[in-house]
């Protein structure tokens, strides 16, 4: 009698919404691309990134290629995505460099490859809070030594983003991006906090003091709104650092839209 061939393995996670649209995640790309672009830089062999959960179309894989190729040249991009049909469809914009792979949390690469970087975007929304910390340590498992986890939310257009950048060790810093034009007050990004702190922007939890504290310093910051909005941000996280509040970025990246907190000072309590 032949041996049973097992069935294969079915991937981990479930299939998202699949919204997306061209430039969706630029806020995220370009900081990445900052943040990380030395760490990128700095490895041996082509380095590989996972659009992990990309959509119904391949439109934020195809840019991340680009945006990142901008700081090491032979980066490789895999899109890997959990609906086979999804996969299938993003298969004719498959060129050098890029590549599209049917999968999950798990992350399969050929050759048991570790990415150099895996962003997972709107991919945890629909997950419960007590969900997110295992995916968070069975993507950091599959990073290559020195890798990078990006996971966050934003809008359909991509004009307000939170997103959290973890390594091996656990969480590492949150980021607040946004079109300042659209907003009225820095908690308009209360929406888009990713799943670990969205249910926490209540009384007594640091997310929500980070937040109140941004709205006051906003207000206090009104009269830069003369020279413009982005002014009016930087002079807002300045009030925010010399309240004592561990930003880790500067104006360079304050002027991009952009703040950049320790996780720990914003990490949920219990």
């Amino acid at each position: 009698m032949p041996a049973r061939v097992p069935p294969p393995s079915r991937p981990i996670g479930s299939a998202t919404r699949g919204t997306t649209n061209p430039n969706r995640l630029r806020r995220m790309d370009r900081w990445i691309a900052a943040a990380h672009g030395a760490a990128l830089r700095r490895a041996g062999d082509a380095p590989v990134a996972v659009d992990l959960g990309y959509g119904a179309a391949p439109w934020t894989a195809v840019e991340l290629l680009d945006r990142l190729r901008t700081v090491r040249a032979g980066t490789r991009v895999v899109g890997v995505e959990i609906d086979p049909g999804r996969v299938a469809a993003a298969r004719p914009y498959e060129r050098e460099g890029l590549t599209f792979a049917h999968g999950g949390f798990e992350v399969p690469l050929p050759g048991g490859a570790r990415p150099a970087l895996i962003r997972a975007a709107n991919v945890l929304r629909q997950y419960e809070e007590g969900e997110v910390a295992a995916v968070w340590r069975r993507l950091c498992a599959r990073l290559a030594p020195g890798g990078l986890l990006v996971e966050g939310t934003c809008d359909e257009i991509g004009r307000r983003h939170v997103w959290v950048a973890l390594d091996a060790a656990g969480p590492r810093t949150v980021t607040f991006a946004a079109r300042l034009g659209s907003l009225e007050r820095p908690s308009d990004l209360a929406e888009r906090l990713p799943k670990a702190l969205i249910h926490r922007n209540v009384p007594g939890e640091p997310v929500h003091a980070f937040l109140r504290d941004f709205d006051r310093a906003w207000a206090a910051a009104a009269p830069y709104a003369a020279l413009s909005a982005r002014q009016r941000w930087i002079r807002s996280a300045q009030t925010l650092r010399a309240e004592g509040w561990p930003l880790t970025d500067g104006p360079r990246r304050w002027r991009q839209g952009e703040v950049t907190v320790r996780w720990e000072a914003l990490a949920p309590r219990g």
